[in-house]
């Protein structure tokens, strides 16, 4: 009987030992700095951005012509996700809500927003959300990345 209790108490830590990890790995995720200078980050990223993204936002990360102009629905076009747009003027933290849950009104979004982006979190893992934002931002120039680099570190000091 006492084997049995140890053996379930050494499962029942293990389990939560595994999710301590995991949900650490994730608000790191959300909360830090994506390195683009992560070569290997970067590469893992760019068919995911190409399978994902660039329908919309540009193989070129271009965007949708005339992106700043409302569509008949009300809604904007895809912006730009090089230097022309304004991603990098976010910390990454918002960039894996919005990838991860798309535009959410009042959080990262104005209220009564509606938006085209889709919501990835089914789809693509916190790990994929970072290889694709590291893509994206290993093709801006140095005055823009490290702008959203202490936009992003001003946010995580927080």
């Amino acid at each position: 009987m006492k084997g049995k209790a140890v053996l379930a108490i050494a499962v029942a830590l293990a389990v939560l030992a595994a999710a301590a990890f995991i949900a650490t790995r994730e608000s790191r995720a959300a909360r830090g700095y994506i390195d683009p200078s992560d070569t290997q980050l970067v590469q893992r990223g760019r068919p995911l951005y190409d399978q994902y993204c660039a329908a919309c936002h540009g193989k070129a990360l271009e965007g949708q012509p005339e992106w700043r102009k409302r569509l008949p629905n009300g809604r904007l076009p895809a912006p730009p996700h090089d230097e022309s747009g304004h991603t990098w003027h976010h910390p990454d933290a918002v960039l894996i809500d919005i990838v991860r849950n798309g535009l959410v009104p009042g959080r990262t979004a104005p209220d009564g927003y509606e938006s085209d982006m889709p919501a990835y979190a089914g789809t693509l893992s916190d790990d994929d959300i970072a290889a694709v934002l590291a893509y994206i931002k290993s093709r801006w120039p140095e005055k823009a990345l490290a702008a959203q680099k202490e936009i992003t570190l001003q946010r995580t000091a927080r």
